[in-house]
């Protein structure tokens, strides 16, 4: 980068880079987004043991199989497209598209909303059904797993909505572009989780 270059550089269209010995540019990663990778590394831990559990659990004599509400398809769809528009959000952020970025926040929290009320539905099935959390270690597994998955979702939506109410701060532009992408990182991992968690359970 020439002389002229650092002094007429825009600061925030830099964001992540640093320039190397010989003069090159380094991309690294931000605070924030280390400090994600490192809050999913601890959830993806916490996951795994839970995981680990259940499938130890349901090798003993006295487990029995819960039936998954046929909604959970229905939730499942609705996750991966509210994961879809995540991501069409933060190539809106990177393009700096703060229009289409909002229309794409909300419609992926309103998607992410009504895949939290569809686990609720599953929920009410099966307690109408008689499959309570004392009944059967099957049964008390399928609510912890989907309760802490929607719990961490809904963490999400609250970290997405402190973003949406900085869109009108021309200030907090560069912040909001950043939140917008971990956000959309996010949902994608929390996806993958119930991915997993969705085909553990249909298997056993």
């Amino acid at each position: 980068m020439s002389l002229f270059s650092k002094v007429t550089a825009k600061p925030w269209e830099h964001a992540g880079e640093m320039e190397g010995l010989h003069g090159e540019v380094v991309h690294v990663r931000s605070a924030s987004r280390t400090g994600l990778l490192l809050f999913l590394a601890v959830i993806s831990s916490f996951f795994l043991l839970f995981m680990i559990s259940y499938y130890t659990r349901s090798r003993f004599a006295d487990w029995e199989v819960l039936r998954d509400p046929r909604i959970l398809w229905f939730n499942t769809g609705v996750l991966v497209l509210a994961s879809i528009v995540m991501q069409l959000a933060s190539n809106a952020a990177v393009r700096n598209a703060l229009g289409r970025m909002r229309n794409y926040l909300l419609a992926g929290g309103l998607l992410t909303l009504i895949f939290v009320g569809g686990q609720w539905v599953a929920w009410q099935q099966l307690l109408s059904a008689g499959f309570y959390a004392r009944s059967n270690p099957a049964n008390a597994f399928f609510y912890l797993f989907t309760g802490l998955h929607a719990l961490h979702l809904l963490g999400g939506i609250w970290f997405l909505g402190l973003a949406a109410l900085r869109l009108g701060r021309p200030e907090q532009a560069e912040k909001v572009r950043q939140r917008v992408m971990l956000c959309a990182t996010y949902w994608h991992y929390l996806l993958l989780v119930w991915l997993a968690l969705f085909t553990l359970l249909l298997r056993t």
